[in-house]
């Protein structure tokens, strides 16, 4: 997408006096899929709130910025690490709520072409419950394209999926999101080796960038250089603090 922007931000975050990240400096490349690696409790899904507008909890002290700079109210888009499904809407109705919410109509036609990019079409008509873990996860991705946002921005998405639904949804969102801007926040090394262009390795002492290998994106799960680099980063996890 032509006018997906980078992402920056730079500074501290603090809740009632208590620090949840910073100094920090981050910066995601425009067009890019940006992996934010790191174990839990770093404040990592608070950085994505500040930039998705969010985190008004949050007392932030620092630059937040897009590349182009013009601001980032209107062109991001959240796909949360739960599916947040309505349970008692069925697909079109929920790939559509962030129309509704808005007070716009819903595109009904788009969103049945969208459902049927992620392997949907079959299933238009089925509620939440009737779908399995990955097709849910399917219809938020199918949600969070109907935004048609430059950014994206990925909240642990396909943890909770098997490793062949994971793996599968990590193909499919690599093909679906490429051309935005996307940071991808994760603890998992794995994740992070085979879909980051950037790897950004966030602890309490900030954020460093860890160079992927040269294979183009989404790496095979099972080629050497993604395996040693997952060990590499998963090592490097280990002694973060």
């Amino acid at each position: 997408m032509s006018d997906a922007p980078a992402l920056y931000l730079a500074g501290r975050a603090t809740i009632d006096g208590t620090p949840i990240f910073g100094p920090v400096a981050l910066t995601a490349p425009a067009g890019e899929w940006t992996c934010l690696l790191g174990p839990s409790g770093v404040g990592k899904s608070s950085i994505l709130r500040l930039l998705a507008g969010l985190g008004d909890e949050l007392d932030f002290e620092g630059e937040l910025s897009a590349g182009d700079g013009a601001p980032l109210d209107g062109r991001v888009a959240l796909m949360a690490q739960n599916d947040l499904l309505m349970p008692w809407l069925d697909q079109i109705d929920n790939v559509t709520l962030g129309a509704r919410l808005r007070g716009t109509g819903p595109d009904r036609g788009r969103a049945r072409e969208v459902l049927a990019r992620v392997g949907l079409s079959a299933h238009v008509d089925k509620r939440p419950h009737a779908l399995s873990g990955g097709q849910r996860q399917r219809v938020a991705l199918a949600r969070t394209l109907m935004e048609d946002r430059p950014v994206v921005l990925l909240d642990e998405p396909f943890s909770a999926l098997d490793a062949r639904s994971r793996a599968q949804m990590q193909d499919l969102s690599a093909e679906l999101l490429a051309g935005r801007t996307v940071l991808h926040v994760t603890h998992d090394a794995a994740e992070a080796a085979r879909l980051g262009d950037t790897i950004l390795l966030m602890s309490r002492g900030g954020i460093v960038t860890v160079d992927p290998p040269e294979a183009q994106t989404p790496r095979p799960y099972d080629a050497p250089e993604t395996l040693a680099f997952q060990g590499r980063l998963l090592r490097l996890l280990m002694e973060s603090e």
